[in-house]
């Protein structure tokens, strides 16, 4: 069973930088074909896709947010990361993350074979 868990600060400051954490297990990220993305959903609103690692390690990010954002990995630990920089109170949100076998750019949670309970997140102004 794959499981995903989100980890990191539930309070930021505007103007630094959020830094989540998802942990997986029960799958590799460098599995064939797996793609793992970041969503968030701001309070009263829609989810929103911010971007994905493939499991060759290339990214592709938000058009929207691309000039602040940045995911990683580290497959010792099978963790990935997202950074999101220059934060506001805009930013605030559920930060989801989710496992597809295949690119998804869409942020619709059916889209997702995998997709773990989220993190509360509050950027203060």
């Amino acid at each position: 069973q794959v499981q995903l868990q989100e980890s990191g600060p539930g309070l930021v400051k505007s103007s630094q930088t959020l830094s989540l954490t998802c942990t997986v297990s029960g799958d590799r990220l460098t599995t064939t074909m797996k793609y793992w993305s970041w969503i968030r959903q701001p309070p009263g609103k829609g989810l929103e896709w911010i971007g994905h690692i493939a499991y060759f390690g290339n990214t592709y990010y938000s058009p929207a947010l691309q000039s602040r954002v940045s995911i990683s990995r580290d497959t010792s630990k099978n963790q990935f990361f997202l950074q999101l920089s220059s934060v506001t109170p805009e930013d605030t949100g559920v930060y989801y993350c989710g496992g597809s076998d295949g690119p998804v750019v869409v942020p619709e949670r059916d889209e997702y074979d995998n997709w773990g309970p989220g993190t509360q997140v509050t950027v203060s102004s």
